[in-house]
């Protein structure tokens, strides 16, 4: 298999010589520059310095929204999220997520000190990839969304990842990916062993601060 191109890329690093990583997965329709002003907010007292990778999913055609062109991880063929799922395209950017994986350990920063993390449908390729990665991550992070190809896992997921720290987090209003998906997702990761800390929070298809609070008292617990 050819080596794909990797992905333009926001970054942001908290100090120099980083020896930690984040890579963070935006949604549909959305780009890197969504989460990038996130970093400040998290404050990772105590934690060594981390470089935040913020990539720019490619632009396609999106099915549910006539096929108008966005950005997008995989396209969206159905409203009933996991009914009908673009198949080869989550394997698609599961290669270039891997890519991204990859360079980082090349500058250095070794894999069980990256997170991978991401909103909506990035939340969904933070699970599908992290889970059937070859290396151990430092955690991974998923918020507002669900477990793509989840009949897929148990034969696909690789043993480096199995006791990896898993945070997953859900509005309780939100009108996109319901509840009920997310904490279906939850569930199942539960069952087949994974150590996932499930919050749920009252607000629509967004983030909160009470989020961004959790979100970085996890981040300060996996890469310290």
């Amino acid at each position: 298999m050819s080596t794909p191109q990797l992905l333009d890329c926001l970054e942001r690093e908290t100090g120099p010589n980083p020896t930690r990583a984040v890579i963070w997965l935006h949604g549909l329709g959305a780009d890197g520059y969504d989460f990038f002003p996130i970093v400040p907010e998290l404050d990772l007292t105590g934690v060594p310095p981390t470089r935040f990778v913020f990539p720019h999913a490619n632009v396609q055609p999106v099915s549910i929204n006539a096929g108008m062109a966005m950005r997008a991880w995989y396209d969206i063929l159905v409203s009933d999220i996991g009914r009908q799922e673009d198949e080869e395209g989550i394997r698609k950017s599961e290669q270039l997520i891997r890519a991204l994986l990859q360079r980082e350990q090349d500058r250095g920063i070794e894999s069980h000190h990256i997170v991978l993390a991401g909103f909506s449908q990035g939340c969904a390729m933070t699970l599908h990839t992290g889970l059937r990665y070859d290396r151990p991550l430092a955690g991974l992070i998923g918020l507002s969304g669900y477990l793509p190809l989840a009949d897929t896992l148990e034969a696909e997921r690789h043993e480096a990842n199995l006791k990896t720290l898993i945070f997953m987090a859900h509005g309780t209003e939100d009108p996109i990916v319901p509840l009920s998906r997310g904490y279906e997702s939850q569930q199942r990761l539960e069952k087949a062993g994974y150590n996932v800390e499930w919050r749920t929070y009252g607000m629509q298809h967004s983030v909160c601060q009470e989020e961004i609070r959790d979100v970085s008292r996890f981040l300060r617990k996996v890469l310290t």
